[in-house]
């Protein structure tokens, strides 16, 4: 249990004191229509702000040439801290899309089919590093990977349109673009990704968030595995399905190919007894890449995992128990991406095994609980809807300074 999700202290108690009646709290008890009542609250706050209220007081934006070389574009990533940028094309004066982690994996798996068909890894690396950014839409047609939606959105919309826009899309992030007046050509203002908005509400809906005391798991946030926790492992037998899990003797690659074929970002790492040990995630592999390292891929992942930065935060845990509130407390204190659930106490005691897999929950899973299920006609006309009146609530920003 990762003691930023429990207490760490408890209160000591003093002799002699004298027992007060505790006043009566005016807050609303903890029911589920406590909770329902919390959520509708958020969702008309977000409907009444707009992606400006969530930039921070003092930040930077890298946006990177279409040109640019696909190797000096990692190498400013890694400076900068960042793990994505948009693109501009200045040829045409427009914005071109964004540079992620995805496209970092599509040109490792170029790499290794080109390689692997010509038998010639020193030359395919050699052409690899001098792809331009440009290229990579050439590079997923002949992987037959579907290309990303340019997707955008106006500072000034909802902030409630702009959280339906990154559910219906599955994207983790959404740029936001306006036109400069003068010259009519578009000017990327910032990009808002769902750790932002969560932040963003966490800080400024404390609230509301204190009535979310409801369970993940029964919430149905996250994913799970099917095996009930007490069940043998069965022979032949994924225990952990539908979740993809690896070793430390499993080769980098094949975790690279899970990223792809099942569009995750990160992979638990897991002992013989299933117990969590690490994770690997798509941000490991950049490294490897930039250095031009893309046979270090056959690498296992133990042996990968000690070229990790020193920096790493570490793997945020937590149990099926939890709360969403307490979720949410979390991510207003500290930077996560996802949250690693394992089997706790009371798992332990029907027979389960502490540290043990149990599910994983991303934020997108944290969003789309939190704003509703949303159809994917609804943002057609999301700009023709007039704008909620604002509340009374002066939103309070983050005061750190954040990169897309």
């Amino acid at each position: 249990m990762n003691p930023t999700l429990s207490p760490t202290h408890s209160l000591s108690k003093r002799k002699g004191s004298i027992r007060r009646q505790r006043a009566p709290s005016h807050l609303p008890p903890l029911t589920q229509e406590a909770h329902n009542a919390a959520l509708s609250s958020i969702r008309n706050y977000l409907k009444g702000r707009t992606s400006y209220d969530t930039f921070p007081v003092s930040f930077r934006l890298i946006v990177l040439d279409s040109n640019l070389e696909v190797r000096k574009a990692l190498q400013c990533l890694l400076s900068n801290g960042v793990v994505s940028a948009p693109l501009w094309n200045s040829e045409k004066s427009c914005f071109a899309g964004m540079f992620t982690v995805s496209d970092i994996i599509h040109l490792i798996q170029f790499y290794y089919k080109s390689a692997t068909s010509t038998s010639t890894y020193d030359t395919v690396a050699s052409e690899v590093e001098y792809f331009r950014l440009k290229s990579l839409r050439d590079i997923e047609k002949e992987l037959g990977v579907e290309e990303p939606p340019l997707l955008r959105e106006h500072p000034t919309a909802s902030l409630y349109d702009a959280a339906r826009l990154l559910i219906q899309t599955h994207a983790r992030r959404v740029p936001l673009l306006e036109n400069d007046s003068e010259t009519g050509h578009e000017v990327i203002v910032s990009v808002l990704t769902q750790y932002r908005l969560l932040k963003f509400i966490s800080i400024n809906c404390s609230k509301e968030i204190a009535q979310l005391h409801l369970p993940l798991r029964k919430l149905k946030i996250g994913t799970y595995v099917t095996r009930p926790p007490a069940d043998p492992f069965v022979e032949g037998q994924d225990p952990f399905d539908p979740i993809a899990t690896a070793s430390l003797e499993t080769p980098v690659f094949d975790v690279v190919h899970m990223f792809s074929e099942r569009g995750i970002s990160a992979v638990p790492i897991l002992d013989e007894e299933g117990i969590v040990v690490n994770l690997y995630e798509t941000v490991d592999v950049i490294t490897l890449v930039r250095l031009g390292a893309y046979q270090s891929l056959d690498l296992t992942v133990g042996e990968a995992l000690n070229q990790r930065s020193p920096d790493f935060p570490g793997v945020v845990i937590c149990t099926a128990s939890d709360s969403l509130g307490t979720l949410m407390q979390l991510i207003k204190k500290r930077r996560v991406h996802r949250l690693v659930v394992v089997e706790g106490d009371e798992d332990e005691k029907k027979g389960g095994k502490k540290g043990r897999l149990l599910g994983i929950i991303t934020l997108s899973d944290v969003l789309r609980y939190i704003i509703g299920e949303t159809n994917l006609g609804d943002a057609a006309d999301r700009f023709n809807k007039p704008m909620p009146a604002e509340e009374d609530r002066t939103p309070q920003p983050d005061t750190i300074e954040e990169t897309s």
